[in-house]
């Protein structure tokens, strides 16, 4: 399940050609309190681009393929991974959440970090290439934090626009720093004042058992319980995501197919290269859910861990 930046302008159009997606969306606007209709389909790029619209709206698109992919797997059949805030769209595919309260603490979630992002000049930037243990050291010794571990030459440095502008200055060797286009240092102690905003709403949440393997962002571990759930989505605020290590998780499970949810293009990319290995399939319209269900429908009786959603 994708996290922030991989959202496009009118990216639910296709799918709110369907009444009951349409009717889904309109349930889910109420819960987040957002029009998740017109972000959906007639914002513009900047509009959506607005942490505070982002997050629901990606949990949203991604958990319209929810019905029709639970099907596929009975429980205890699946291992389920998201990236940031697609963390949030693993957890109601794992059956943690119900799917409006993930879009609804989506929606809180991207207005408090927005809140944080106005606090102080913070911003990210990819670090790609170089000597991993180089590229660690040069992030710290600037007093920025590595946020994101997305794999292999893929890290990425959040903290104070001057210290990251310090970073694309004088970066480690073999290495080039490539300026994010987003609001703030997300995944950092900067985002405190959205953890804690995020940690109360979560607390008035019901979060079930998983019926399926969930892989937590912070060391790509299996978690079963909804307390220590609840605990590592709040603090994934102000902590690194080890999506690295979610992928690990995901690829010694030998999962029969592996699904990527919409939009699935970045991080199904991200998984090609690191896993060759994996059969990937990649939902990004409506109309390739049924290809999709076919496929893991025809792949689960091969594997307790049948397919993983990513």
């Amino acid at each position: 399940m994708p996290g922030q930046g991989s959202q496009t302008a009118g990216m639910l159009a296709g799918w709110l050609r369907d009444p009951v997606h349409a009717e889904r969306v309109r349930i889910w606007s109420e819960a987040a309190d957002c029009d998740l209709v017109h972000l959906g389909t007639k914002a513009s790029v900047t509009e959506i681009a607005r942490t505070e619209n982002t997050q629901p709206l990606l949990v949203a698109q991604g958990l319209l393929a929810h019905e029709a992919l639970a099907r596929t797997a009975p429980e205890g059949s699946a291992v389920v991974a998201g990236h940031s805030v697609g963390e949030l769209t693993a957890a109601a595919y794992a059956g943690v959440l119900d799917p409006a309260d993930a879009v609804r603490l989506a929606a809180i979630r991207g207005r408090a970090m927005a809140a944080a992002c106005a606090e102080a000049p913070t911003s990210m930037a990819a670090v790609v290439g170089g000597d991993e243990a180089e590229v660690l050291a040069g992030i710290t010794e600037l007093g920025l934090t590595a946020a994101t571990f997305n794999g292999p030459g893929q890290i990425v440095a959040a903290g104070l626009v001057e210290d990251l502008r310090r970073l694309a200055a004088a970066p480690p060797r073999a290495a080039a720093v490539k300026p994010l286009s987003v609001a703030g240092a997300f995944h950092t102690p900067y985002m405190e004042s959205a953890r804690r905003a995020v940690a109360a709403a979560a607390a008035a949440t019901r979060f079930e058992r998983p019926s399926q393997f969930l892989v937590s962002n912070a060391d790509g571990a299996v978690v079963s319980t909804p307390e220590e759930i609840r605990e590592r989505i709040v603090d994934q605020l102000v902590k690194p995501v080890r999506w690295d290590l979610c992928l690990r998780t995901v690829a010694r499970a030998e999962p029969e197919v592996t699904v990527c949810l919409p939009p699935a293009r970045t991080l199904a990319n991200i998984l090609k290269r690191q896993h060759p290995g994996l059969d990937v399939l990649s939902v990004n319209a409506a109309r390739d859910l049924d290809k999709v269900c076919k496929r893991v429908d025809a792949a689960a009786p091969n594997r307790e861990w049948a397919h993983a959603g990513v």
